[in-house]
């Protein structure tokens, strides 16, 4: 590594999310295992963990295993910015499904927007949870008239509160000249992810949950008496009523028909150094989340305490070292804003989202196993969403029902869980947004 990368890293830089400075993942050691439970859930981030909620105070005894501590995953490593986030547009969906579903699968991205902010104020989990809107900048002024045209030709019934903010006004959104103005979506929000997580932990295990971690689900079978499944451990067999799959992007070969149908893709994240609440401020006035309109995305925001910028993008398909990371990073942060080239970097991390090929999370249930993944770098909101609606229909509720339990969840052939097409596709991608198409 170069001199001037190694500049870039303060002095108490951590190879660590910024969020685990508040929440720190908990080493604890695993408790004992029950010989059986009604409910298995394989996966401790939002979904397991809401799933589980759901089962345990619908009276199924309940216990969550994840080969790490509680949450070591995305669910404590991503941004903390709360939208709807489903990525076709109704067009698309429209042409797939027809109009009907089209409605009904952005209607459930809009619930799923509302259900967070509701979720967080009924269990009363301290999260920094804000309803700041976000601003998605244009890459191109082509750009800027296609958030325009989305934004004057919504379909009825799927109008998003928004505006846009031509480019002599970006500046009260954002201190760069970087984008070609953009559009703010103003029901969109901001959390602090672990300490969210940890909101949801705290309630799992107060309803009845057992949550162990250290404990990896090696291989999976239905008992030979035909009532439910059997789960090898490395601490041992459980058998459970039902089993819950929740790990999408780290979703593994225990389950074979998930893992070709949901695949890992690298997201990247740092903090700067203490800016100072004024110069911080100053960069993002309105406190919003930032989006672009490029294809290998990138995506900001101030810290909770608006000291600092957390910056994250998809810089990489596979890599895993932070300090390789981390000036990548900090090139796209300079770009846009050229006045923190010399910011410092005071924690630099990674985890892997779960993408599917329709660009839509799936539910449901699969030879007997129920899974929720897939939310293909939206799951803040969804997650929880989704692993709530699936612990409701582990319960026969029908009020878990989605139309996403419904849609095919497809493949491709020769993808047997490395995604060995991804990087023909983001070298592509990376091609287009440079030629500003």
């Amino acid at each position: 590594m170069s001199s001037d990368s190694t500049a870039l890293f303060a002095p108490d830089f951590k190879e660590s999310p910024y969020w685990w400075e508040r929440t720190p993942r908990i080493r604890s050691l695993p408790s004992d295992l029950p010989a059986s439970v009604d409910v298995l859930v394989v996966g401790s981030g939002y979904t397991g963990l809401c799933a589980a909620l759901e089962t345990a105070r619908g009276g199924r005894s309940t216990l969550v295993i994840d080969t790490h501590e509680p949450g070591w995953g995305c669910s404590s490593r991503n941004g903390g910015q709360v939208s709807t986030g489903i990525k076709p547009d109704f067009a698309a969906l429209e042409k797939a499904h027809g109009s009907t579903t089209a409605m009904e699968v952005h209607r459930e991205g809009q619930r799923a927007l509302a259900w967070i902010g509701d979720f967080i104020a009924k269990e009363q989990i301290d999260c920094d949870y804000q309803v700041c809107g976000r601003f998605y900048g244009a890459h191109t002024p082509a750009h800027y008239d296609k958030l325009a045209q989305k934004l004057t030709t919504q379909p009825p019934g799927l109008e998003m509160e928004a505006f846009m903010v031509p480019r002599a006004e970006q500046h009260s959104e954002i201190a760069t000249d970087f984008y070609h103005g953009g559009l703010v979506q103003t029901r969109h929000a901001s959390v602090d992810p672990a300490a969210y997580h940890q909101g949801i932990l705290d309630r799992a295990v107060k309803s009845g949950v057992t949550v162990v971690g250290g404990t990896s689900a090696t291989a999976l079978s239905r008992a030979r008496d035909g009532a439910g499944f059997v789960v090898e451990t490395n601490r041992g067999p459980i058998r459970a009523g039902d089993v819950v799959i929740a790990t999408s992007g780290y979703t593994s070969g225990l389950t074979p028909w998930q893992q070709r149908r949901v695949f890992p893709i690298g997201t990247y994240m740092l903090a700067t150094e203490d800016l100072g609440r004024d110069v911080a401020r100053a960069l993002i006035p309105g406190e919003r989340m930032i989006v672009d309109t490029r294809r290998i995305i990138v995506y900001y925001r101030l810290s909770p305490d608006g000291r600092r910028i957390l910056f994250g993008g998809r810089v990489s398909l596979n890599e895993t070292d932070p300090i390789v990371s981390g000036p990548r990073l900090h090139r796209h942060l300079a770009t846009i804003f050229p006045q923190l080239d010399q910011a410092r970097i005071t924690h630099s991390w990674m985890g892997f989202v779960g993408w599917t090929f329709q660009h839509m999370p799936h539910l449901g249930r699969h030879d007997g196993i129920w899974y929720a993944m897939g939310y293909c770098g939206s799951g803040v909101a969804l997650a929880g969403y989704f692993g709530t609606r699936l612990g409701q229909q582990v319960l026969g509720m029908e009020e878990g029902r989605s139309v996403l339990s419904d849609l095919p969840f497809r493949t491709r052939p020769l993808y047997y869980g490395k995604p060995w097409f991804l990087s023909a596709s983001v070298g592509w991608y990376g091609f287009l947004d440079r030629l500003g198409i």
